[in-house]
């Protein structure tokens, strides 16, 4: 499988809020945002430089910073198998955990910056394409 990815140029966080908690307003502004509501939390992945001029509004949240991203190139169709699993399992051969996101047209991988130029080289060495 020959995938391509592209790196994020943002630095991101992951929150966790009360499964009640309202979603903030200034969020439909953003580029990139996530944000997914269950039974047991709201999770959000944002801009990490936001939170700085919110985190009064982001009380009560466990707020992960320095996560950078990258991006499956796409779209991609749904008939399409064994995506995560690829990138996910060269990441684990390596000791890279990773927080997961998939949308309509592609998949998006969450990891550590620190751990990014590793992990880059990792995905290459399977014949990823980075750009």
């Amino acid at each position: 499988m020959n995938l391509q990815l592209s790196r994020l140029t943002r630095n991101y966080a992951v929150l966790k809020l009360n499964p009640k908690a309202a979603i903030p307003f200034w969020l439909q502004q953003e580029m990139f945002v996530s944000i997914t509501r269950t039974d047991e939390e709201l999770s959000i992945v944002m801009d990490q430089d936001l939170i700085g001029d919110h985190i009064d509004e982001l009380q009560g949240a466990e707020v992960f910073k320095g996560f950078g991203g990258l991006k499956v190139k796409g779209p991609l169709d749904f008939s399409l198998i064994g995506i995560l699993a690829e990138i996910s399992g060269t990441l684990s051969e390596v000791g890279i955990s990773i927080f997961a996101i998939s949308t309509f047209d592609t998949d998006y991988i969450f990891l550590s910056q620190e751990n990014m130029d590793q992990a880059i080289k990792a995905l290459e060495s399977k014949g990823m394409i980075i750009e």
